[in-house]
């Protein structure tokens, strides 16, 4: 376990090379995982736990397109793939990776199938910290574990596949065996994480929403759509305002803070382009700081989680999302982005 200096505070890290995948190995020996749900979560992680030489399978509803692709991915009906009880039934380790509100509606069916001694695996803090919405209480004999990649489904596969690793965060929320961390480290690495920080199922919760709706996700479209709209109001065009938006922070600036930080990226634009990110940067932040109470607030207070299930749980929650997601596809700031991207010479048909 190395100690790492985070800004002046101490933090212990698990890397791949301390808990080495052999090591992994030898703790799942005799463990049959079943990753249930192959939506977001399941495909990066059952496949690389696969391709690790952990014994896998998946539950999944049968008939839909989920369950087609874990058969394209290889994953054989009746052998390494089921429905989601029959796979459940089977496993040590049972991967609960369903969507929050689809946890809800399989937790009576899944927790029947858990027995003394299995372990009851999340990648997300949402079920068991917010149980009283939930209602998902595990049986006392049972170890539950997190490990809960920093990224998504897509990016645990692909970097598995570059051989780069994915971040994780790690939490035992109840140790039944006295076997739960070293089966949580196991599967953290079997997964593909380089790297294992330590947490609670609380504090993952807590920042995991907090995040999306702030600077991963919700913070970020809401500036991008801010400032495009302002260069728009004041007669630029839509290439310029969105070149000026999105194209140059995805495709450089963004890549100068991953290599070294906020700092190194300042250091290297021009002296015009730090002299204005170091005046405004701290008045965004204060203007922005009492949005991020409210929404940390309404995180810790249950509100978010309330609002998650109650929309997608309705019946006509597809029909509704497709609706919005294609309202920002179809935004003038998207089309003209589609545009820009198909001009890179990647995208260029020769």
């Amino acid at each position: 376990m190395a100690k790492i200096d985070f800004g002046g505070v101490m933090e212990e890290v698990i890397t791949s090379e301390e808990f080495t995948l052999e090591k992994a190995r030898a703790v799942l020996e005799k463990e049959v995982v079943a990753v249930i749900g192959y939506g977001v979560q399941g495909p990066g992680q059952a496949l690389n736990m696969r391709d690790n030489g952990i014994q896998v399978i998946v539950g999944q509803r049968e008939g839909g397109a989920s369950w087609d692709r874990a058969v394209a991915d290889g994953f054989v009906p009746g052998e390494t793939l089921f429905p989601i009880e029959a796979a459940a039934s089977r496993a040590t380790v049972i991967q609960y990776l369903l969507s929050d509100a689809g946890q809800v509606a399989m937790w009576p069916k899944v927790k029947a199938c858990l027995n003394e001694g299995d372990a009851l695996y999340f990648s997300h803090g949402f079920g068991v910290v917010y149980k009283d919405q939930t209602d998902i209480v595990p049986p006392e004999n049972v170890d539950v574990i997190l490990a809960a990649p920093k990224g998504s489904g897509r990016t645990v596969r692909t970097n598995f596949l570059d051989g780069s690793g994915i971040n994780s965060s790690f939490a035992v929320f109840q140790d039944a065996t006295g076997r739960a961390r070293e089966r949580c480290l196991a599967l953290g690495i079997a997964i593909g994480s380089g790297y294992l920080f330590e947490t609670t199922f609380e504090k993952e919760v807590y920042s995991d929403l907090t995040g999306e709706r702030g600077v991963l996700m919700g913070c970020l479209a809401g500036v991008m759509e801010a400032q495009y709209n302002l260069l728009r109001r004041n007669g630029h065009s839509p290439s310029e305002s969105f070149n000026e938006t999105v194209e140059e922070l995805t495709q450089s600036l963004i890549r100068l803070v991953a290599e070294n930080g906020m700092d190194w990226m300042f250091g290297n634009c021009s002296t015009t382009a730090q002299r204005g990110a170091l005046d405004w940067a701290p008045r965004f932040r204060d203007a922005v700081a009492p949005v991020f109470e409210a929404l940390y607030k309404s995180v810790r207070d249950g509100s978010e989680t309330r609002r998650v299930l109650d929309v997608n749980s309705a019946p006509d929650y597809r029909e509704k999302l497709n609706a919005e997601l294609d309202e920002i596809k179809n935004s003038e700031m998207w089309r003209a982005g589609a545009s820009v991207r198909a001009l890179r010479p990647e995208n260029r048909k020769q």
